[in-house]
């Protein structure tokens, strides 16, 4: 039995087989296996992602987060001496300054300059943050984004250890704006033709915009689970969006996060303002079992690491024991798990 009031990060723990974590995309992108599981009884059918239609009903609408990811990853050298330094970029903070994790940090002093792609882009620390980050200010010969995605690498999670072939196959189809350290996984198994006969079928489509923060990502460090502490990220809702999510509402439809990054946008603007209106902000809504939904009515999601703030959040959603059959099941049936691996849906 699960005590709400004293959590900890080992009763979301699981088993999970070193290789049954997904190391590579599998294509075509909505080949992936679907393990659905009914969120009122737990009852568990498995299927493919290409079938998802058949557990929606016309007048169900999707939300999908379009962020897109930054190639955040950038290699360089000290500008006095050549030694080696990594950069990888957290959050923009301003026209040409950003939040940066970097290693060797004791490299990176206040004022010391750094150069990356042979100087098509130059970088001085400005700052030094109390969790160890830093403030990076960049200088770029042409377009800062455009050179970024010359000589940057995608930010891959340290559990995939195969090099990526091709950078797109790390971001969603409808990827848009710019600005995410991390994809928003549960998208990658869409196709642009799989949302047109969604869309074909009466299934509506909706967008949003949070940006993925490496935040999200870290481990809960704390045994007691209330005193995790998430990282805040940008969000937008754009007013269709919000007039589709209130439609759909009244009209008795459903309204389905795809990812837990738009579930983590649509439950913080509703808590905040008490409705969902068109607005932008930042969020640092953290989601464990105990939390009252206000918008979702289900959610479409990969499988999560153990201990991870985005297992909690199904939980929060599923029901705990429900969850932990859930993900005992995938193991059992081995799922492929994480960034590149099978998908899950509550409905």
């Amino acid at each position: 039995m699960l005590d709400l009031n004293d959590m900890k990060k080992s009763d979301f723990y699981y088993d999970l087989p070193k290789e049954l974590i997904a190391q590579k995309p599998i294509e075509p992108r909505n080949a992936s296996r679907l393990l659905k599981v009914d969120r009122n009884s737990g009852e568990i059918v498995h299927s493919h992602f290409y079938n998802l239609c058949d557990f929606l009903k016309k007048g169900d609408l999707l939300v999908l987060n379009d962020s897109r990811v930054l190639p955040a990853r950038i290699y360089g050298e000290k500008a006095d001496n050549g030694s080696f330094i990594e950069f990888l970029l957290v959050e923009q903070r301003g026209n040409s300054e950003w939040e940066i994790l970097c290693r060797p940090g004791k490299k990176a002093k206040i004022g010391t300059e750094f150069v990356f792609g042979g100087g098509k882009l130059r970088a001085v620390i400005t700052d030094i943050l109390e969790d160890g980050n830093r403030i990076a200010k960049f200088d770029c010969e042409d377009n800062f984004f455009a050179t970024l995605d010359e000589i940057g690498q995608m930010p891959l999670p340290p559990y995939i250890t195969e090099k990526l072939q091709d950078k797109e196959r790390y971001q969603t189809v409808y990827s848009n704006e710019i600005g995410s350290s991390a994809a928003p996984t549960a998208g990658l198994h869409f196709t642009k033709e799989m949302l047109s006969d969604l869309e074909s079928k009466g299934i509506n489509i909706a967008y949003v915009t949070l940006h993925v923060g490496l935040g999200t990502f870290r481990p809960v460090k704390n045994e007691r689970v209330l005193d995790h502490k998430m990282h805040r990220e940008h969000y937008e809702i754009p007013q269709r969006t919000a007039d589709l999510i209130n439609k759909t509402k009244a009209e008795g439809g459903r309204v389905i996060a795809v990812g837990t990054t738009s579930c983590r946008t649509l439950e913080s603007v509703a808590t905040f303002y008490n409705e969902i209106k068109a607005c932008n902000g930042y969020t640092d809504i953290f989601i464990y079992p105990g939390y009252e939904f206000k918008v979702l009515d289900g959610l479409i999601t990969n499988f999560h690491l153990p201990e991870s703030t985005l297992i909690m959040l199904v939980s929060a959603f599923l029901g705990y024991d429900n969850t932990m059959k859930a993900y005992n099941c995938a193991v059992d049936e081995k799922y492929r798990f994480f960034s590149f691996g099978d998908s899950m849906a509550i409905l």
